[in-house]
């Protein structure tokens, strides 16, 4: 490996230092989002990529954040984010063949009962 190609811990860290946390928080909630979709079964291949222990996980890691996050990043960058993580606990809901109580689904100690 070539100086130059070396990973650089410093370049990485000023280069985040530039990064508005807003960015970064929306950034991140549509990683969590995404994944979140295609582990409810809301991508191509839903037979192999579905896994609602995985999906769960993130669901109620993006309410944490999202929930978090919302007087932060303010309404204009949070209700996107709000719609999004609301459309996959329903997707949740749909695709889960032994529903969770209302108030315990993925998320919902952080939003609420999502019906």
């Amino acid at each position: 490996m070539q100086d130059d190609e070396r990973y650089d811990a410093g370049d990485e860290a000023r280069d985040i230092a530039e990064v508005p946390a807003v960015e970064l928080i929306n950034t991140v909630a549509v990683h969590l989002l995404s994944a979140a979709a295609v582990k409810v079964g809301l991508a191509d291949d839903p037979q192999e990529q579905t896994d609602l222990d995985e999906a769960r996980k993130l669901i109620t890691a993006l309410a944490g954040l999202v929930t978090a996050a919302a007087t932060e990043i303010g309404d204009h960058h949070a209700r996107p984010l709000r719609d999004g993580l609301r459309s996959v606990q329903l997707a949740f809901r749909e695709a889960s063949s032994i529903p969770d109580a209302p108030g315990k689904g993925p998320g919902e100690k952080y939003t609420g009962p999502v019906n």
